[in-house]
């Protein structure tokens, strides 16, 4: 099997670093990430400049630009061949409920998908890389999964691993996403000039973190599991949009 393998935390970072070791008796891997940090950076293409790429020390290559960047740039030109599976992360810190919508880890598994290619995002819940082989040992039994078992059309995988030791892992759930309260305000602070700048604020808490959310399963001890889809249409709305049209 053939691995594309990204994230949205850098090149350098441990996260992409302990993905690449536990998934290297899986297949080929070739990574293409940031060259710099793009948590936040959603599925933004880079389109006002050209992108460069280089070779790191380790033999990565990163990318002067996005998650959806190096996905789209590795699928689309970099390499002489289609990637089996897209994988990104690991990511420094929870992806789950509204973060997908914002999330560069999310972003560069979804380029993947909607380049006809199965793709999974993975990411830690926590900020301090602790217990990172938790969720390493979670991505590679799940790509392993993959392999033994794959599906017949490209799927998108969210999937948030909880901080905690291996032994306390209680198994893997299928999910949906939650909701999270509107975040916390933005915190006005002055540059060094006396001028005013502003910091976006902290993600509000979960509102919706009920049984099967990804929250209550992360919450529960569980890495969570969820299929996601790229059509925005709300088609319930379709023929009330039809209507008010025609008035």
């Amino acid at each position: 099997m053939k691995i594309l393998v990204s994230n949205d935390d850098g090149y350098s970072a441990p996260g992409l670093a302990a993905l690449v070791e536990a998934l290297k008796p899986l297949g080929n891997l070739m990574v293409i990430a940031p060259e710099q940090n793009h948590s936040g950076a959603s599925n933004s293409l880079t389109l006002n400049r050209p992108l460069s790429v280089r070779t790191a020390d380790n033999g990565f290559l990163y990318v002067n630009g996005t998650p959806t960047d190096c996905v789209h740039l590795a699928v689309t030109g970099l390499l002489d061949f289609k990637p089996d599976m897209v994988v990104a992360g690991i990511n420094n810190g929870a992806n789950m409920g509204d973060d997908t919508i914002y999330s560069g880890t999310v972003a560069a598994a979804t380029e993947g998908y909607l380049l006809g290619i199965p793709s999974i995002a993975f990411s830690l819940v926590g900020r301090s890389w602790e217990h990172l082989a938790t969720a390493a040992g979670v991505a590679a039994e799940i790509v392993a999964r993959f392999q033994r078992d794959p599906t017949v059309e490209p799927v998108l995988y969210n999937v948030n691993i909880p901080g905690i030791a291996a032994s306390s892992l209680k198994g893997i759930q299928a999910t949906r996403l939650g909701r999270r309260h509107k975040a916390e305000a933005a915190v006005r602070a002055e540059n060094p000039h006396g001028e005013p700048v502003w910091w976006v604020g902290a993600a509000g808490p979960a509102a919706d973190d009920g049984p099967g959310t990804d929250f209550h399963a992360v919450a529960s001890g569980y890495a969570s599991v969820t299929p996601l889809q790229i059509d925005l249409t709300h088609f319930e709305k379709v023929t009330q949009v039809r209507d008010w049209l025609g008035r």
